[in-house]
């Protein structure tokens, strides 16, 4: 059953069966074949318990959030507020979609969210200064990988929650890696500039206008402090601060800012409720799917085909770095942590790596596998957005690719770079 069974969700995930289906579909063809049909209806009423989750609730919330504060021009002020501070260096556009994902990580932390509400904003405006489209569809879809990591984040939420780690800390930990990705993306950006001579977007800012971007970009950049705040402290848990989230955009966007009519809402709580549906059927196939995988015993056979490896543990994060990141170009990160963190975390708490640390390795590989080709979700999105074929774009971003991939390796075998806050904290 180990020999066939994920070949077998893989070779369905290439053939173009959508990840519920085959989720689904590969591990009852596996029961069927081993003679363990009467398990099936196990199957899938574990789709159910796998939704039927308090802390899953968080993900819809975020969700919404996001898509409040994206419709009510949220956006907009990030990256005029991002324009004034860097738009005036070469290659300023470049930077400044950069600093925008970053901003709007703390809002929303989807990687397709930022994709799209920034991409459609910002890959016209840099064509239109003189970039190419598929380097202004790259940057966008390397630079999106970002929401995922810095919280909140969805990714890590749904690891938590498989894994049952504490979800503060992996928010915590999840700070310095997602900075050190903008700015390694920014240190790339800056010698392209200076290289292929990139145009500057705009003047250098004066301070009156940098203290006005700021007014106007302060109280939505308010929602992650407030969020992380009440997580970390205690205040709050993660489910609670999502609705808190959700209510603080809806003030801001409906009563404060007025940017948000009343006769909006449903339009944009339908489109919140079937992106957020879509996630949570995932969840609840891969729930399904982890318990077939704890049936077949893999994950004893895997640990023990693993250990008789090295027990270097070393040795053991590099290969597995290697195995998450072909898992991340063909299968989204939120099934491929649900599937492969019970199988892969006890090996590494076993031999001594901090059950928080492996965490952010696992999501910080998988959020890049997401702008990763030939899958990779975002680059399909920012295709959709840019109108610029995906081979083009996939082209484009391997030099963004390279970079993240280095910062996958420093917090990898540099514990501290993503540890420090949360043990700071005493969450670690």
């Amino acid at each position: 059953m180990l020999v066939l069974f994920l070949p077998l969700f893989l070779v369905l995930i290439l053939i173009g069966l959508p990840v519920f289906f085959a989720t689904l579909f590969a591990p009852g063809f596996m029961l069927l074949l081993n003679d363990m049909s009467r398990d099936i209806p196990l199957l899938f009423r574990n789709i159910y318990n796998g939704i039927d989750s308090f802390p899953l609730m968080a993900i819809p919330f975020f969700m919404l959030a996001g898509e409040v504060m994206n419709r009510g021009g949220i956006t907009v002020r990030l990256v005029n507020f991002s324009q004034v501070f860097i738009g005036h260096v070469r290659g300023g556009l470049a930077h400044v979609n950069i600093m925008s994902s970053m901003l709007f990580a703390g809002l929303s932390g989807s990687a397709v969210a930022d994709t799209s509400a920034l991409g459609s904003m910002l890959i016209p405006a840099m064509e239109k200064n003189g970039y190419s489209r598929k380097f202004a569809a790259a940057i966008t879809a390397a630079s999106s990988v970002i929401g995922p990591i810095i919280p909140p984040s969805g990714i890590m939420i749904i690891y938590a929650y498989t894994m049952e780690v504490s979800v503060a800390a992996l928010f915590a930990a999840g700070i310095v890696p997602g900075l050190l990705v903008g700015l390694a993306l920014m240190a790339v950006t800056a010698v392209m500039a200076r290289k292929h001579n990139f145009p500057k977007a705009t003047e250098k800012a004066t301070w009156r206008e940098r203290g006005s971007a700021t007014r106007l970009a302060i109280l939505p950049l308010l929602t992650p402090v407030i969020i992380l705040g009440g997580i970390i402290f205690g205040v709050f848990t993660p489910t609670e601060a999502s609705a808190i989230a959700v209510a603080y955009a809806l003030i801001l966007s409906v009563w404060v800012l007025k940017t948000v009519k009343l006769s909006d809402l449903p339009a944009i709580f339908t489109k919140s409720a079937m992106a957020s549906s879509v996630v949570l059927l995932i969840v609840g196939s891969a729930i399904a799917f982890k318990t077939v995988v704890s049936l077949s015993h893999a994950a004893e056979d895997l640990a023990g085909w693993v250990l008789a490896i090295s027990d270097n543990a070393l040795i053991l994060l590099f290969a597995i770095n290697i195995l998450l990141f072909v898992v991340g170009m063909f299968l989204d990160a939120g099934p491929a942590i649900i599937i492969l963190g019970p199988i892969l975390a006890p090996i590494f708490i076993q031999l001594g790596i901090d059950p928080v640390h492996f965490a952010i390795i696992m999501s910080v590989n998988l959020t890049v596998g997401l702008a990763t080709p030939p899958m990779g979700l975002v680059l399909f999105v920012a295709s959709s957005v840019s109108g610029e074929k995906v081979e083009s774009i996939a082209k484009a971003i391997l030099p963004f690719l390279a970079v993240e991939i280095f910062v996958i390796f420093l917090i990898t075998f540099f514990p501290s770079v993503s540890m420090t806050i949360p043990r700071l904290l005493g969450l670690a």
